[in-house]
């Protein structure tokens, strides 16, 4: 027999009193500038990976004045490793829009919260009920879990009926008091206890009237997702040097602002290591083979590079291949290093820069790059 919502309210509130989290960082103080960033920082990343990246984004972000106005190089830096970019630029597009529409206030209803760039229904639903305490359902995916393990709701989660029947019983069960620790409990119980993978279901507070539980059906709730067929797509990724080995600069540029890494900094990517190569035969010279270097790649004469109108020679030779996953696909770059002597002096502008390794600008870059230009730097670079 399955519990009431009633019930399951009430036993999830016991619960969160004693076992649930109390002393998380955006709990200080919950405005809805501060649960908002929280929540959005939150979507897909782990807590304990959350809290120090939210506490610098809020020392130097402290208002919604504060991140509107900010260059968003600065904004995508403080997010670097954070993965999923488009929420840090949906993120600071938002804070604009509240300022300018709204003296940086939040909306007073949920639909005009929802009506915000990036913000959806369980979003807006976990700011107004954590910062005002107002009776708004959420269901992102630890309540998802949760909803269809007690209740047995069975089906892929993401389709429109059981979203449905998910967003119905989430309602079912939000009490009229206590919202904003109800809402806290029923994400800590997900995330805690109510695990994808071994649940521990001895400690739940709802485990004799759980229908996963007793049935023996937690591996089967919360029903599985139609799998897409994973894509997978490689690029070479031209890493061009200058400086000495203690002080290395690599070229970098800023990416789309929308697609992949959009918004961000990252070494020039090729179809290929030959577009890669006829991109070094236009910007620094004609490349030809050097056998004293064995696969390297000599590079004879001199040509210019746009980003400090310096002529260079070079040498060319590849790194071992960075592997990354994505949500729907896996990427394998061919970094294809570039040396160049002499080494070029730095004149940054536009949508290119050169990166020193040693003393980085404050700019955003995709945490594989972060991983490579460290390791590089670790090397002496060159």
């Amino acid at each position: 027999m399955s519990i009431s919502p009633e019930r399951f309210a009430a036993r999830l509130l016991a619960w969160f009193d004693i076992h649930g989290r109390h002393t998380l960082p955006w709990q200080a103080n919950p405005t809805p500038y501060r649960v908002w960033v929280s929540e959005v920082m939150l979507q897909q990343t782990q807590v304990a990976t959350v809290i120090p990246y939210y506490e610098r984004f809020m020392a130097r972000f402290p208002d919604v004045q504060s991140l509107a106005a900010a260059p968003l190089d600065e904004v995508l830096h403080l997010w670097t490793g954070l993965g999923y970019y488009a929420r840090a630029r949906n993120l600071q597009v938002c804070a604009q829009v509240l300022v300018a529409q709204g003296n940086g206030e939040f909306p007073a209803t949920i639909e005009a919260v929802m009506a915000l760039p990036g913000i959806g229904r369980s979003t807006a639903g976990a700011i107004l009920a954590l910062s005002r305490g107002e009776r708004h359902p959420i269901l992102d995916g630890n309540v998802k879990r949760v909803l269809a393990r007690v209740f047995g709701i069975p089906g892929d989660p993401a389709s429109a009926n059981v979203l449905a029947k998910m967003w119905a019983q989430a309602d079912a069960c939000t009490p009229s008091t206590r919202v904003r620790e109800y809402t806290q409990a029923i994400m800590d119980l997900g995330a805690t206890v109510c695990a994808r993978a071994r649940p521990a279901c001895t400690v739940c507070p709802m485990h004799d009237g759980c229908i996963a539980a007793l049935e023996e059906r937690q591996a089967e709730l919360p029903g599985k997702k139609l799998k897409r067929l994973r894509g997978a797509r490689e690029a070479t990724l031209l890493i061009a040097e200058s400086g000495t080995e203690d002080s290395v600069a690599i070229l970098v540029e800023r990416r789309p602002p929308v697609g992949l890494w959009g918004g961000l900094w990252s070494p020039p990517q090729f179809e290929s290591e030959s577009a890669a190569l006829e991109w070094c035969r236009r910007e620094i010279g004609e490349v030809e083979r050097d056998d004293r270097h064995g696969d390297f790649v000599g590079v004879a004469g001199m040509g210019d590079v746009r980003v400090g109108d310096v002529g260079v020679q070079a040498v060319a030779a590849a790194l071992a291949p960075i592997e990354h996953a994505f949500t729907h696909f896996d990427l394998r770059l061919h970094p294809l290093r570039v040396r160049c002597r002499p080494p070029l002096k730095t004149s940054d502008g536009g949508d290119r820069l050169w990166y020193r390794l040693e003393s980085p600008p404050r700019v955003g870059l995709p945490a594989p790059i972060r991983l490579l230009f460290e390791r590089l730097r670790l090397l002496g670079g060159a």
